[in-house]
């Protein structure tokens, strides 16, 4: 008999055990706690989430393997291996929901292909949250991942999405490094039109946390700190 993949939410961010109770509801950190195996971006990072969770055993004794985007497609099957083989496992994202916008996606679906029960469980999602707090479009949006590095690519990209946008009223979502948030913000003011809204969230669950959404003629570049803060974007043209 295989065992059952759950799908365990990550905080947004560093903080305290208070903190993690606020983002991560029981069910999901007891779960967490007494698995054995893990499947994470990064070992390290993983071992940090679960010592922040609290583990029924030793961490030393538990698994962790690497699923990121330097993985040959060809080793996502092993990975599935100790399920396969009955353990119970847990995959676990960076930050917020593992397989939305995360290379996790590729064992979820793999699960699915070898007749593995998939759980997901609830924790915070910044497309989501950034979307909810926005007041733009909730019942049509797309996300877009990062866009273009290079700036006149990137601001061909978003002049693309202003028309998707306008055509369909449809939101429009997407991130950024965060060392690379303030040349996104000030492409989005010199490229959207004056009337298009733009949200831009930072921080979201921290005690930092900001959300401001205003026409792009009204952003200023320092509206906001956006330095090394994890943010995502929004617009939603008229």
């Amino acid at each position: 008999m295989t065992g059952t993949l759950y799908l365990i939410p990550n905080t947004l961010g560093e903080g305290d055990e208070a903190a993690l109770e606020l983002v991560l509801p029981a069910p999901v950190r007891a779960c967490a706690s007494r698995l054995g195996y893990f499947v994470g971006e990064n070992a390290k990072s993983t071992r940090a989430f679960l010592k922040r969770v609290g583990t029924e055993r030793p961490i030393q004794d538990i698994r962790i393997a690497e699923l990121n985007v330097n993985t040959p497609a060809a080793q996502v099957e092993a990975l599935l291996k100790p399920i396969l083989d009955g353990a119970d496992g847990g995959l676990v994202s960076e930050a917020g929901c593992p397989a939305v916008a995360d290379p996790g996606a590729l064992l979820v679906e793999r699960a699915h292909r070898r007749g593995v029960r998939v759980v997901p469980f609830v924790g915070p999602n910044s497309i989501l949250l950034g979307l909810m707090a926005s007041g733009l479009n909730g019942q049509s949006f797309a996300f877009h991942g990062y866009l273009a590095l290079d700036a006149a690519a990137r601001v061909k990209q978003l002049r693309e999405l202003e028309q998707t946008s306008r055509r369909g009223k449809q939101t429009q979502i997407f991130i950024e490094t965060p060392y690379r948030n303030k040349a996104m913000l000030d492409a989005m003011r010199s490229t959207l039109a004056p009337s298009t809204r733009v949200c831009v969230a930072v921080d979201l669950t921290l005690p930092t946390e900001q959300v401001v959404c205003k026409p792009a003629s009204e952003w200023k570049s320092d509206t906001l700190d956006l330095n090394k803060r994890p943010a995502i974007f929004l617009m939603l043209a008229n």
